[in-house]
């Protein structure tokens, strides 16, 4: 029995030694610092949230993860790189979901997202602050489209490109309140902000973590938030319906990985991010301004997601006659 016992671990260590290197890799991983890459300037809700989450599983993963930000063309930029990257599990996409579900039908420089990036998890729910320069002679909606109407066109909304949700957002509350407002794309939630601070913009439909702190300085004005229910972080703001808009707007955010990447490190990122997002700091950081942790999916019930989501965008943005660039 000894003699059985030794030849057959002789054979197994023997296995082990000639094991592909693509699969000691995997075993090992990561072996060296994790990017995820946002599609945005620094400062924007998604950026804000992917440091935090990054500082959270850096210690889960034994490896250092950091931030890049890849701004341009509402995130399309940040979602080629990625889809081109090496599928080692080292390059991955902290996505707003607009990057994914709507860029593909309004940008001609987008991905076939689908097909280029590979759905890891959710990492947030959160809905948009409807925020104005302090000087606006309007304290809530009414006022606000009653401005528009005396003034077609004049009245500006700037986004963070075409096609992002803060975009939509400004189009859908056009056509629902029935006025004519001037879209101002930029590179990222963080400049696009900065100009309705400066007076430059009229408004921005801004995710909540760049624009709470904003707001409670005084330097935005908070008119209306575009889900079904009011937020935590801000309290005394009504949503769009409670003030007779029929809009609701809301976004998340994911991790992507390259096509290709092995299952086996998409399946640890899904745990450790998982594991993460438990932390009270975590969840302290998304209650703080606002935003709110996500259904717990499964990687293919985040695959189903992602995949209903793109094509209910596509029929929306169809109808809203939104064309592509």
């Amino acid at each position: 029995m000894n003699t059985i016992t030794r030849r057959h671990a002789l054979a197994l260590g023997s296995t082990a030694l000639v094991l592909p290197s693509s699969l000691q890799a995997q075993a090992a991983w990561p072996t060296q610092p994790v990017s995820f890459v946002v599609g945005y300037a620094a400062g924007g809700g998604a950026d804000i949230v992917a440091r935090e989450l990054a500082h959270l599983l850096t210690p889960l993963l034994g490896q250092q993860v950091i931030v890049e930000n890849k701004g341009g063309a509402a995130g399309a930029i940040g979602a080629r790189f990625v889809s081109q990257a090496k599928p080692d599990g080292y390059t991955i996409f902290y996505a707003v979901g607009t990057n994914v579900v709507t860029n593909p039908h309004v940008l001609k420089s987008s991905i076939d997202t689908l097909k280029g990036l590979v759905p890891i998890i959710q990492t947030t729910d959160y809905q948009y602050v409807l925020a104005v320069n302090p000087s606006v002679p309007a304290n809530n909606v009414k006022e606000l489209i009653a401005l528009a109407k005396k003034e077609p066109g004049k009245l500006t909304y700037s986004s963070s490109g075409v096609g992002g949700n803060n975009h939509l957002a400004g189009a859908l509350f056009a056509e629902a309140a029935g006025i004519d407002l001037t879209h101002a794309p930029y590179k990222g939630t963080g400049p696009a902000l900065l100009d309705v601070i400066s007076g430059i913009i009229t408004m921005n439909f801004s995710s909540l973590p760049p624009a709470v702190g904003q707001i409670k300085a005084g330097k935005l004005k908070a008119l209306a938030v575009t889900g079904d229910k009011r937020v935590s972080s801000l309290p005394d703001v009504p949503t769009l319906k409670e003030q007779g808009v029929d809009v609701a707007v809301t976004g998340w955010h994911g991790l992507f990985a390259p096509p290709k990447t092995p299952d086996a490190i998409l399946d640890r990122i899904h745990k450790e991010t998982v594991a993460a997002m438990k932390d009270p700091k975590y969840t302290g950081a998304l209650a703080k301004d606002g935003l709110e942790l996500p259904p717990n999916r499964s990687r293919a019930d985040f695959t189903k997601f992602v995949v209903d989501e793109h094509t209910f965008w596509g029929k929306k943005l169809k109808a809203l006659n939104v064309q592509m660039e």
